[in-house]
């Protein structure tokens, strides 16, 4: 009977390693200024999320304050397996408009880019929103605590930048090159 534990855990165990291989990052488009509280109610029905934000000064009539806004405003990402039932619970939660991809049936994003981004929030590098670019060179960063991140360049000599693209949502980021190595892809 000892056996049988063991095998049961095992066969458990798998089951939850086939099932989080078969998880993939989809992007949500949300409501115009509700991301935030999507993100929360995706998370209390025990969906994994990202919404990167950025820190930037606002200016009032009366004060100036720092104010943390979505990197890519009207989405937030989900990492899910893509079944019915998952989509039909996310499509219900309030605030989230379709998932993004052809004919509002999401598209898996590939996890690299999503851990691009990851990895530029983590080392809190000044980032801002960047058009998104079709044209250009792949290049990734050679050094420092960026090393191995990937984007197309962008201009030339000291103005050198990084774009970071989701392709999916053609949202990018960027960030100045200065003091970075970077080497075609």
């Amino acid at each position: 009977m000892a056996g049988f534990g063991s095998e049961f855990k095992t066969g458990l165990k798998e089951m939850n390693d086939r099932e989080t291989a078969a998880m993939s990052w989809y992007a949500v488009q949300t409501r115009s200024r509700h991301e935030k509280m999507v993100v929360r109610q995706l998370e209390s029905q025990g969906f994994s999320t990202f919404l990167p934000v950025t820190t930037q000064m606002r200016q009032w009539s009366d004060r100036r304050k720092l104010v943390e806004l979505p990197l890519f405003p009207g989405y937030t990402f989900l990492r899910m397996v893509y079944q019915p039932e998952q989509r039909l619970r996310v499509l219900t939660t309030e605030g989230v408009v379709a998932f993004v991809g052809v004919h509002g049936q999401g598209m898996p994003i590939p996890d690299r880019q999503i851990e691009h981004i990851q990895n530029l929030i983590a080392a809190k590098v000044p980032l801002e929103s960047h058009p998104f670019l079709k044209v250009g060179q792949r290049v990734r960063i050679r050094s420092g605590s960026l090393n191995g991140t990937e984007g197309i360049l962008v201009g030339q000599e000291s103005d050198r930048m990084l774009v970071i693209s989701v392709e999916l949502i053609q949202r990018s980021v960027s960030i100045r090159l200065q003091g970075y190595e970077v080497e075609p892809v």
